[in-house]
């Protein structure tokens, strides 16, 4: 299949000024297949994990165990480091991001999580102050789905600048940027919807109306922090075939995230 090209960012914003002040900075993750190290970032890799930490588990209830027993450990999802994927997205004196994940359906999992989706956890590190890591975690008792075992996978970040949907925009400007997206390449949107393996960027919304995610603790509008593709070369599929995004507060990490499917 042959991708349009993406125009620069100085093209597009030359066409449609106005898109300007809501340009945000992502990095796309180009899974490929590998063995990463546990120094490495990665998809679905070994975790820099101290070894005096619990592996997390999830004794949640769900489609295949109502009562959520016996517990079971989570997988890696994703582990990401500063020095590899710079940004915006990263909190005040940490360098290391860690994503896991129940591979497990939850049909009614807290109200952070997403539904009919695995639960999350995530945790920022500093990695020097992993002074001894888990030599070998723990493996799932149990798993609903293949695509909820994440296939260990090296990334390659590409630095980009995203835009929103047109439906996030104000309605003075949806036809201008609508006739953008219709002009450029062979129909396909390559301005505003910039999917697969992310970090920090604008949400796509394939099927249903952009969402407002405000954060629990301060009600400041969440940021779109990280998103999990359905994929090939991952083996990963959420969903139908969608994405799974994590939400953050950009006014204090520490408050809980929120996790939507789409």
């Amino acid at each position: 299949m042959t991708r349009t090209p993406r125009p620069s960012t100085e093209a597009i914003l030359a066409a449609l000024p106005e898109l300007a002040p809501y340009a945000r900075d992502a990095a796309l993750l180009h899974p490929e297949r590998g063995e990463p190290e546990v120094g490495d970032s990665s998809i679905g890799g070994m975790l820099l994990w101290p070894s005096d930490e619990p592996w997390p588990e999830c004794s949640l209830p769900d489609e295949g165990n109502p009562d959520g027993t016996p517990a079971t450990a989570m997988v890696p999802v994703a582990q990401i480091f500063r020095r590899d994927v710079p940004g915006p997205w990263w909190p005040a004196d940490f360098d290391l991001l860690q994503i896991l994940w129940c591979p497990n359906e939850h049909w009614d999992p807290p109200s952070q999580q997403a539904d009919v989706s695995p639960v999350i956890e995530v945790r920022w590190r500093r990695a020097a102050d992993v002074a001894s890591r888990l030599a070998t975690p723990p493996s799932p008792s149990r798993y609903d789905e293949d695509g909820y075992l994440p296939q260990a996978c090296a990334i390659a970040a590409e630095h980009v600048t995203d835009f929103p949907f047109r439906e996030e925009m104000p309605p003075e400007l949806r036809p201008r940027l609508e006739e953008l997206v219709r002009e450029t390449g062979d129909g396909g949107d390559v301005i505003t919807r910039l999917a697969g393996w992310k970090m920090g960027g604008w949400p796509t919304w394939h099927l249903t109306y952009p969402t407002a995610f405000p954060c629990g603790e301060c009600v400041t509008d969440m940021r779109l922090l990280f998103t999990v593709a359905s994929d090939h070369e991952t083996g990963v599929v959420v969903g139908r075939f969608g994405d799974l995004r994590i939400f953050a507060c950009p006014a204090d990490h520490r408050h809980p995230f929120q996790a939507d499917l789409h």
